[in-house]
């Protein structure tokens, strides 16, 4: 598969990355397994203490932790680490401006969906690491097993959206919209909310890497 190229497939097993890319700039990264990579889109496993990396201003905090005028004329570093909470299971429907995680309790159980609204994810391939590279457009949606669900993060969304010259976010209505369209199909219990992958167990044989592999931090292809 060519890098960018969004027609190939990613083998089951397969260690790729997933990452956030913010004006061209690596928000975070996520390295995960394929589960499956077919018609319906991307499905990828990010076992409890995968290694990761996310983007910190010189003093060492997050975005989440200052005020989004602060953090525009920050300097920043990429962190590594390891992901510190339950695992995840991500679905990256083919060409749709989202995509839906399982989330887990600390005891590895289903708990509920969320719906990362973000722009459509584009593949790279370079070999001995490749991956998939998104916008988060930071605007959530939660949806719970009996199918109520509740907007996610609309301060931060709304603080942020103050900052045009600086975010990354152009069409707030757009993406609303996409929320709304996932939320109707989150009511009516149709897939990916219908039950389907919420007692999916990973093979047994599938381990978790140390660190992130070389070239985890390549130029993104958005």
């Amino acid at each position: 598969m060519r890098p960018g190229d969004p027609s190939g497939r990613f083998a089951p097993g397969r260690l790729i990355l997933h990452r956030n890319v913010r004006h061209g700039r690596i928000g975070w990264v996520r390295s995960a397994r394929v589960v499956s990579d077919d018609e319906r889109g991307l499905l990828l496993w990010v076992a409890r203490t995968a290694p990761v990396a996310h983007e910190v201003t010189a003093a060492g905090l997050g975005m989440r932790a200052v005020p989004f005028a602060e953090w525009v004329t920050s300097s920043y570093r990429l962190a590594q680490g390891l992901w510190n909470g339950p695992p995840v299971l991500k679905f990256l429907p083919t060409g749709a401006a989202h995509s839906v995680w399982w989330f887990r309790d600390a005891a590895g159980r289903f708990k509920n969906w969320y719906v990362n609204l973000e722009e459509p994810g584009v593949r790279w391939d370079d070999g001995a690491v490749a991956g998939v590279d998104m916008v988060d457009q930071d605007l959530d949606v939660v949806v719970y097993p009996d199918l109520s669900w509740e907007w996610k993060d609309e301060d931060e969304f709304a603080e942020r959206l103050a900052f045009p010259e600086h975010y990354w976010v152009a069409d707030e209505k757009a993406v609303r919209a996409e929320g709304e369209r996932v939320i109707r199909i989150a009511e009516a219990g149709e897939f990916p909310f219908d039950g389907t992958w919420c007692d999916f167990v990973p093979p047994a044989e599938w381990d978790v890497p140390d660190e992130l592999p070389p070239g985890w931090d390549r130029p993104p292809v958005r």
